[in-house]
């Protein structure tokens, strides 16, 4: 079996045995307990080490693509004959049906927050543990400094500049995710009874949390080009709010980006009304081209970070960039209530930040985003799917189906094993929505562009 390993590219060995050979399953429609090659026969055959095959194949079965009988032998598992018998034949829809009803052990969460486990890499992020392991011992038993790692702050001071952001290190704040630096920031700078400018659609977890300190919320509608500048005058013309939440790249969940004329008008309305802005750009590395960023215009924006979402959830580091005067009440909110950051994930993020390792993933990522991101538009285009701006970065399509049936639309993604996303997260006051977040690198799963294509009004299954 050829596996086509291009040793030139970005992308890792063991992310392409598994890419192809998840194409192989796909695309020659194999039959569900078809046994594969040996991993030894695979190795010799493609010029590989046998450890990066088995990875591979471990990591399919972790998936529910292979399964593994005594340990050493790999087969085609049931659930992924079903779908890749048909991934690209649409005339045999009810075959995939009902392949699907019969399995009804797995979802697919289209709307998810993330990436997929299957496109994270742990080659590097390992390299880092065993480094910090060895040359670091207090960052495995103490905690960080209030501030956080310097040696992370410094890298971060020098990263930032790639989004033309002058912060000295005394001026970012780490913390334990960006979730954490918001949740600082609330209960820091704003007081239980005002309220505050939301986006909307927006970010669930923020609402959540404003909720959770007693803070009341004003819907600013989001617009492709970013924030309802008009709106937020006359909000503002109207109510006394004392901050505002945006999200300027690759929103959540919309994909857009901030357009560079509604940032200047944004920041001219803030400063004439004294209003506090927080921008939340957890999502700044996966953007395809340079956008613009309000704390890149305006030293007193708070700015918030994090690398959960392209390096990994569970390292949990974040960071906050503002005026000092802010930073040392941040900071002092941040030992009362959490007795600093973990110096060890701080360790290895600075460690991957100065060997270039990170630089490399996100381009890795951004690269696959892109690809994954032009064929599922071109689906839902094909489908006619509504489409909010066209993202050209980032991870989320704002889009929604003809199929104006809300509840049928539920029964048919279910049919294939999809799950939606919630009708009301993304809306402050809990409105219902017909708009739903798409995850493109869910969205090219087979289970997906196969939802996609029957939702077409030409082929819509008759209830």
């Amino acid at each position: 079996m050829e596996l086509r390993i291009d040793r030139q590219a970005l992308v890792p060995v063991v992310q392409q045995i598994v890419d192809a050979l998840t194409g192989w399953i796909r695309q020659d429609a194999v039959q569900p307990g078809t046994r594969l090659p040996s991993v030894r026969q695979l190795a010799r055959e493609n010029l590989l080490s046998q450890s990066s095959v088995s990875e591979a194949c471990e990591r399919l079965v972790a998936q529910g693509v292979l399964a593994s009988r005594h340990g050493c032998r790999f087969f085609v598992a049931p659930a992924a004959g079903h779908v890749s018998s048909d991934r690209d034949r649409q005339q045999d829809i009810p075959f995939i049906l009902d392949g699907l009803l019969d399995s009804g052990a797995w979802e697919l969460q289209l709307g998810c927050g993330g990436l997929p486990e299957s496109w994270r890499e742990s080659d590097d992020l390992g390299y880092a543990i065993r480094q910090v392991t060895r040359t670091d011992m207090a960052g495995l038993f103490n905690y960080s400094t209030p501030l956080g790692l310097p040696a992370l702050r410094e890298q971060l001071s020098r990263r930032l500049k790639q989004f033309n952001i002058e912060a000295e290190p005394d001026r970012i704040l780490t913390s334990t995710g960006a979730t954490h630096g918001l949740d600082l920031i609330v209960r820091t700078l704003l007081r239980p009874g005002c309220c505050v400018v939301v986006e909307s659609p927006g970010h669930a977890n923020l609402f959540d949390l404003l909720r959770l300190h007693g803070i009341d919320m004003l819907e600013l509608p989001r617009t492709p080009s970013g924030p309802d500048v008009d709106a937020l005058q006359r909000l503002l013309e109207t109510h006394r709010p004392s901050a505002l939440f945006v999200n300027s790249v690759c929103h959540n969940p919309t994909g857009s980006s901030l357009a560079p004329a509604v940032a200047q008008r944004l920041l001219q309305l803030t400063k004439k009304h004294a209003l506090l802005v927080i921008e939340d750009d957890v999502y700044a590395d996966l953007q395809s081209s340079p956008r613009i960023r309000l704390a890149a215009l305006d030293a007193d924006v708070v700015y918030v970070g994090s690398f959960s979402k392209t390096l990994s959830s569970s390292l949990r580091v974040g960071f906050v960039v503002a005026p000092r005067s802010v930073i040392a009440r941040l900071s002092r909110a941040k030992e009362i209530t959490s007795m600093g950051g973990s110096r060890f994930c701080e360790s290895v993020l600075a460690t991957l930040l100065a060997n270039g390792a990170y630089r490399k993933l996100v381009q890795r990522q951004r690269q696959r985003l892109g690809g994954d991101r032009v064929a599922v538009l071109q689906v839902l285009e094909d489908a006619d799917w509504q489409v909010f701006g066209k993202p050209a970065g980032g991870m989320f399509i704002w889009a929604r189906s003809p199929f104006c049936d809300y509840a049928g639309l539920q029964r048919l993604a279910k049919r294939f094993g999809v799950r939606l996303s919630s009708r009301t997260a993304f809306s402050p006051s809990g409105a219902e929505s017909d708009w739903l977040r798409i995850n493109v690198a869910y969205a090219h799963d087979p289970r997906a562009l196969a939802f996609f294509r029957a939702t077409a009004l030409d082929r819509l299954p008759v209830s």
